[in-house]
């Protein structure tokens, strides 16, 4: 690992001492359960949700007991809760009749399940099973490549590029570090450079800092 990214990284650890999985969850079903309904939502949306129906529902034969009715009732606040919906009510009988009941702990495995995704899958494994893996989400992907940790156009790229560039065993928690980065100070649309503990290592920042001081003297937001 780069002189640069072992200093973000260390940074970022001492402005994110709490960062973690905000998803809610007992066991490794409810984690994958939390993270396939959590496509295009937030996780406090995600946990006002589940909080209310882990409560009754913690198990997988809890789960293969709810009707898809009883199922939507629970996630209709959330996006896109009808294909979730079903996604979820083909997953239960697959994990019991092909998986022994168990969450598989494989990325082919986890792949191979309905609405489970790569982000999905690294998201079980390292915070499931210990799995060293980074989910490259909208946060990781943006903050990633803002600082210039990659420099890749996509999703996919991104992931291979974390994984070359960042020592395996801090890939579960620069994820998390990445994300909260994101969430509080490395915004999309309004990123807060000024305060950024990271911004003088920022390929984004060294590239717009004019435009940024001149948009802080102006009293507009970067």
């Amino acid at each position: 690992m780069n002189r640069k990214n072992r200093e973000v990284i260390e940074i970022l650890y001492e402005t994110h001492p709490d960062a973690k999985c905000e998803l809610e969850h007992e066991n490794a079903l409810q984690l994958l359960v939390a993270t396939i309904l959590s496509a295009q939502a937030t996780d406090k949306k995600v946990n006002e949700v589940t909080r209310e129906m882990f409560a009754k529902y913690q198990t997988l034969n809890d789960f293969l007991t709810i009707t898809e009715e009883e199922l939507e009732s629970y996630i209709k606040v959330i996006g896109l809760y009808k294909s979730k919906g079903r996604n979820l009510m083909k997953l239960f009988p697959i994990l019991k009749e092909q998986h022994g009941g168990e969450v598989p702990r494989t990325m082919e495995e986890l792949t191979a399940l309905p609405g489970v995704g790569r982000k999905t899958a690294n998201v079980v494994l390292s915070n499931a099973f210990g799995v060293p893996a980074i989910a490259v989400d909208t946060h990781v992907f943006r903050v990633s490549n803002r600082i210039g940790i990659v420099n890749e156009p996509n999703v996919e790229k991104t992931e291979e590029s974390l994984m070359k560039k960042i020592d395996r065993n801090l890939w579960i928690d620069v994820h998390h570090l990445l994300i909260f980065h994101g969430r509080r100070i490395c915004t999309a649309r309004a990123p807060q450079c000024g305060i950024c503990p990271v911004n003088h290592l920022c390929t984004y920042y060294k590239k717009n800092r004019k435009l940024l001081i001149v948009k802080n003297d102006t009293k507009v937001k970067p």
